[in-house]
C-alpha cells in the first residue's frame, strides 16, 4: 500500500473501498472482504444508507479499528441537526471517524461545515473534507472556514482531471479523492488505446492502469464494487509505476468534460431529502 500525507500530518491510504450504490448487505460484505485484503480505507455516507452495514463489515473483518481509515459524509438535511455527528458515529459503531465530509453545497452548508470543525476540535473526526464543492462554492468557503479541510471529494478521471480546482487545492495542500474514477463505467474511456498498450506492457487491465494513474496524480481513489474479484484486482496496482512519459500521454486525454452535471434545482432537492437511516 502507498499513502499520502494530509495537511494536518495524518497519513491516508491512496486507495480504498467505496460503497456508493451498494445495498447494506453488499456494503457489509465488500467492506469485510476488502479489509481482509490490503485495504484499510473505507468510504461511506449518510446518503448511502449503509453506514451501519459498513460498521458491521469492519467488525467482522477482524481488523483493529485504529488500522482502518474510515470516511463518511453528512447529508444536507443533517447540517442543522446538532446531533448529526454523534448519530453518524452511532450508526457506524465507532467513537470517531478518520475523515468527515459535508456531502453537498446545499441547504445551510456553512452550518454543516461548522459541525465538521467542531467534530475535529473534539476529536470525533481526525480530518475533515468537502464533497462536490467546486467553483463558486469552494471560493465562498475559502473565505469562511476556520479550519482548512484536508480533503475534497469530486468527480475525477483521465477525461476530467479537475485542472482549475487543483489550483485552489494546491494553495492549501488539500487532497483530492476521486469518484467516478473509471469514468462511470464508460467503455469509451476503458477502451482508449493508451490503456490497452500500457496494460499489455505491465500485465494489467485498463481499469488497473487508470487506478494507478489516479494514485500517481496524487489522488486518493475509492472504486466501489460488490464483486470480490474486482475488489482484489483494484488494489493490485502497486507493483508497477507509470513513467513520466506515460503519464504525459494519458494527460492528453483530458477533455475537461464531466459525466455528472448537478443543477441548482438538484441542490434544493438535496436539502429537502432525508436518508432512510432505519433501513440499514
Amino acid at each position: 500500500m502507498e499513502y499520502t500525507m494530509l495537511n494536518n500530518q495524518l497519513k491516508c491510504p491512496l486507495i480504498g473501498i467505496g460503497t456508493f450504490m451498494l445495498t447494506p448487505a453488499e456494503a457489509q460484505n465488500s467492506v469485510r472482504e476488502a479489509l481482509k485484503m490490503e485495504y484499510s480505507l473505507v468510504d461511506t455516507a449518510n446518503a448511502y444508507v449503509n453506514e451501519r452495514a459498513c460498521g458491521r463489515g469492519i467488525k467482522e473483518s477482524g481488523v483493529k479499528r485504529e488500522e482502518v481509515f474510515l470516511s463518511t459524509k453528512l447529508w444536507p438535511s443533517e447540517y442543522e441537526n446538532e446531533n448529526a455527528v454523534d448519530e453518524t458515529l452511532e450508526r457506524l459503531g465507532v467513537d470517531y471517524v478518520d475523515l468527515l465530509y459535508i456531502h453537498q453545497p446545499a441547504g445551510n452548508w456553512l452550518a454543516g461545515y461548522r459541525q465538521l470543525e467542531r467534530a475535529y476540535r473534539e476529536g470525533k473526526a481526525r480530518a475533515i473534507g468537502i464533497s462536490n464543492f467546486e467553483g463558486k462554492y469552494i471560493a465562498e468557503l475559502e473565505n469562511k472556514w476556520e479550519i482548512v479541510p484536508q480533503f475534497i471529494q469530486v468527480e475525477a478521471h483521465p477525461y476530467f482531471t479537475q485542472t482549475e480546482l487543483r489550483k485552489t487545492l494546491d494553495k492549501y495542500s488539500i487532497k483530492l479523492m476521486s469518484w467516478y474514477p473509471l469514468g462511470h463505467g464508460d467503455k469509451k474511456l476503458l477502451d482508449e488505446p493508451i490503456f490497452k498498450k500500457l496494460g499489455e506492457k505491465y500485465g494489467k487491465s485498463a481499469a488497473q492502469i487508470i487506478l494507478r494513474w489516479h494514485t500517481q496524480m496524487g489522488f486518493v481513489v475509492i472504486p466501489g464494487s460488490k464483486n470480490v474479484d474486482h475488489i482484489k484486482d483494484n488494489i493490485n496496482i502497486f507493483d508497477f509505476k507509470l513513467t513520466d512519459q506515460e503519464m504525459a500521454e494519458i494527460a492528453k486525454l483530458d477533455k475537461g468534460v464531466r459525466y455528472y452535471h448537478r443543477t441548482e434545482e438538484q441542490l434544493i432537492q438535496f436539502a429537502g431529502w432525508r436518508p432512510a437511516f432505519e433501513k440499514q
